[in-house]
């Protein structure tokens, strides 16, 4: 069902235990040799996490100031071979994609290293690299049934790729758990690609929620960056985000914050329901204006 919706074989999907899984064997599986990783500074944490795990080196690529990925940054050198890219498309946490033809230059650029792109937020906006597989034997695209399918408790993730690199993760796989996925949760991801009304309704929602949040958020002046995901990466321009984040907390309203380098004044706020939205804004309108009496 997967393949037949993306256009590819069977032998061209992999399905793990959560994307969180099929990254790990990815990692594990393409990634261990004697050159460093080239990663995005600030994105997905697990993928450092992974590096720790199998002994890999990370070599992170600054974003841009604005927090753009510049693909030009990963122009292989002359004096250093990569094990590989993996990068966040789009990425966490500023939400912002990547055009398809930026992808095909960085496949271009490593034509004999791995390039993953983790499409965990793709559907809200984004283009999926997976139209590119049969032209790119060294592309493998991951996604997860957690966002906008809504099953992240059943632990559904798969990885699309040429052949030869679904083979190398069923070897992996198969050296830990041949069968990591229980009955409940292959009905309920059947049904969630059968059921492609739901599914455009409901991303279709999130994008409009977005869209509304965007604009009350910068009318209580916040910048916001470009988001293609389920969630804005935005920051006041005068109020601490830590201490935001703190003030919403006790009001019953949760966002993210990063005590990191480069985003510590940023919040990465969910795109929910309309209601929890126009909540979100309700009490947001509260603690900034306390704060300015």
């Amino acid at each position: 069902m997967i393949a037949q919706r993306h256009e590819l074989t069977e032998g061209q999907v992999f399905l793990g235990n959560g994307s969180d899984e099929v990254l790990a064997h990815a990692f594990f599986a393409f990634f261990q040799q004697n050159s460093p990783l080239l990663m995005p500074d600030i994105s997905y944490s697990f993928y450092k996490s992974y590096c720790v795990l199998y002994g890999i080196t990370a070599q992170t690529v600054p974003l841009t100031d604005d927090l753009r990925l510049l693909v030009a940054d990963y122009s292989p050198s002359v004096s250093q071979v990569v094990a590989g890219i993996v990068i966040a498309n789009p990425n966490a946490p500023t939400g912002i994609g990547l055009p398809l033809r930026d992808i095909e230059v960085l496949l271009q650029m490593h034509p004999n290293r791995v390039v993953l792109v983790d499409e965990a937020y793709v559907d809200f906006g984004a283009q999926s690299a997976v139209s590119l597989i049969n032209r790119y034997a060294n592309l493998l695209v991951v996604h997860t049934l957690s966002k906008s399918r809504s099953l992240a408790g059943l632990r559904i993730g798969y990885a699309c790729g040429q052949t030869h690199l679904v083979g190398a993760l069923e070897r992996v796989k198969n050296s830990f758990n041949s069968y990591p996925l229980d009955r409940l949760a292959i009905v309920g991801g059947v049904a969630a690609f059968e059921d492609a009304e739901y599914f455009e309704q409901t991303r279709q929602a999130v994008m409009s929620s977005r869209e509304g949040l965007v604009l009350a958020l910068e009318d209580f002046g916040f910048s916001v960056l470009p988001s293609q995901a389920n969630f804005v990466f935005a920051r006041h321009r005068t109020y601490d985000a830590a201490k935001l984040a703190l003030e919403l907390r006790a009001c019953g309203v949760l966002v993210r914050h990063f005590k990191i380098p480069r985003i510590d004044q940023y919040l990465r706020i969910s795109v929910g329901s309309s209601s929890q939205c126009d909540r979100l804004i309700g009490v947001l309108a509260e603690v900034l204006m306390s704060a300015s009496n």
